[in-house]
């Protein structure tokens, strides 16, 4: 049996156990029990009326984001599904130990349980607040995040691959000293070649025939739409989405349909909020706190944010991403159990503890989607495919490790000089730009600027216009940096990057010879 064969096989029998296989059965029985013609040819004709009704496209839309996830998983060649370096799986592991040890430290200390049934007024209470949960504002003045984007650069820079001699190391200028294999700025420029200013972009173009280029990729993303098929949806993206058609064109390009199933898990997540109290959940509300609600541009959308993260935790389904990341679950166990294993329990539910700037991948969703449940399906599909990586150490091309290494590599080829100045002052310009690469640049961008930005991640399906970006960035703000002496300087030049209009900046480094 061939590669191809044996993808084929384990293909066809995860969509047996998938929704749309039963949504593709009950089509089809409707549409045998509307036959009434000759029974030979009921299969054909089952064939046209599923074609007819849209449920064929379905099928390939799967069958395409399952092939995407196949070549991903080659084009890695991996010995190990999850890490294939030891050094780094050790790494990993040294990382969620902290990471626990922190989490356990906080409930000892301040003597709060990791989990807790609600009482039954206190969960009339909270089910009464459900959309005004930014009001209630309990002491959690001894809280503090688990860990920052800070702490998490302290811990990569520690990174050091055993076969490389020391002698080795001078040959780094940045801050990692780690040789992953990352693009070139040649190869970066025909993989984003559609940014090149040949073609309109949405978001960038100026003039007199702005609105009629506006019109034209409106009309455009309406024939997308009505094509359902998310190959050309993500073609079409690359060059930016209409913010009238992104909700539409976003939902499409990663194959979300709500269906009342759906509609049904979330409320049951609900119940689970309402019953239970984790100390996850004060880590939630302190991060929103501190992160989004202090925002100009999210503030208004606290409880959304708030009601999203408190489900999300809750939600076992993101459990399934980590047979794809370098990471593992974190546990607990039951009181009295301590050591056994038949007594311990992924912790919290959704095995991912937040971090400080964790609410920031969900408050620019608000802008495009108004419907808390769309939101939340939404958000639980970008994080599971894009956002774990940016906060688990990895040797994956879209990790924050290879995306840290690409900025260093890209900004050394491009701003050599900068680089050096930067350098020598003791600036290394990846402590500035990490917490951008760490938070996808949420927080730091105009939000109509941030949503032109991930219009591309999606289409993509990449991560790497982060990097270039922020490559970008220090460009554009060369002569300033040039003129600083301290690292405090460098910092103030790069304090305030909410002006900066992010395709003309990628097109500037992806196009321009250096």
């Amino acid at each position: 049996m061939t590669d191809m064969d044996d993808f084929t096989l384990k293909l066809t029998n995860e969509l047996r156990v998938s929704p749309l296989y039963n949504e593709l059965k009950s089509k089809a029985k409707e549409l045998v029990c509307r036959t009434s013609g000759d029974v030979s040819q009921l299969k054909m004709n089952i064939h046209e009326g599923l074609a007819k009704s849209g449920w064929k496209r379905s099928l390939q839309n799967e069958v395409y984001c399952r092939l995407l996830e196949r070549v991903d998983a080659a084009s890695q060649n991996r010995v190990h599904i999850k890490e294939p370096l030891a050094y780094i799986r050790r790494a990993q592991a040294s990382w969620e130990k902290r990471i626990l040890k922190s989490l356990n430290s906080m409930c000892t200390e301040m003597s709060v349980p990791l989990a807790r049934k609600r009482p039954i007024p206190e969960q009339k209470e909270i089910r009464s607040n459900w959309n005004e949960l930014g009001v209630d504002e309990p002491d959690l003045s001894l809280f503090r995040p688990v860990y920052g984007p800070k702490d998490f650069l302290d811990m990569l820079t520690l990174l050091k691959n055993p076969n490389l001699a020391s002698e080795q190391l001078c040959n780094f200028w940045g801050l990692l000293k780690l040789p992953f294999p990352v693009k070139s700025l040649q190869q970066l420029r025909q993989e984003f070649c559609e940014m090149t200013p040949r073609w309109s972009q949405v978001g960038v173009d100026g003039g007199s025939h702005t609105d009629i280029f506006d019109a034209e990729s409106v009309g455009l993303g309406q024939k997308v739409m009505a094509a359902d098929n998310i190959a050309l949806c993500q073609q079409y993206s690359r060059r930016g989405i209409p913010p009238s058609l992104r909700m539409q064109l976003w939902l499409q390009n990663v194959g979300l349909r709500i269906t009342d199933s759906d509609r049904l898990r979330y409320d049951q997540l609900k119940m689970h909020v309402f019953k239970h109290d984790l100390l996850v959940d004060k880590l939630i509300y302190k991060d929103v706190k501190l992160t989004a609600t202090n925002d100009d541009q999210y503030f208004v959308f606290e409880d959304f944010i708030h009601q999203v993260l408190l489900l999300f935790s809750r939600d076992t389904e993101v459990l399934k991403h980590f047979a794809r990341s370098s990471a593992t679950p974190p546990k607990s166990y039951i009181r009295g159990m301590l050591g056994v294993s038949d007594y311990a329990v992924v912790y919290p539910p959704n095995g991912i503890i937040p971090f400080h700037g964790f609410s920031m991948y969900v408050a620019p969703l608000c802008f495009v989607f108004e419907d808390p449940v769309t939101l939340y399906y939404f958000f639980r599909e970008i994080y599971t495919r894009h956002f774990f990586r940016l906060h688990t150490i990895s040797s994956h091309p879209q990790g924050i490790v290879s995306l840290s290494v690409l900025f260093e590599s890209l900004l050394q080829a491009c701003q050599p000089q900068l680089f050096y100045h930067l350098r020598q002052m003791g600036a290394q310009p990846l402590r500035i730009a990490f917490k951008w690469l760490m938070r996808a640049f949420s927080g730091y961008l105009a939000s109509d600027q941030l949503l032109l930005l991930w219009d591309r991640v999606l289409a993509y399906n990449s991560l790497e216009p982060l990097a270039v970006l922020a490559v970008a960035i220090f460009a554009y703000r060369r002569v300033n940096l040039l003129e600083t002496s301290s690292y405090a300087a460098v910092e103030a030049v790069m304090a305030d990057t909410t002006t900066i209009r992010v395709i003309p900046l990628l097109q500037a480094i992806l196009l321009t010879e250096h």
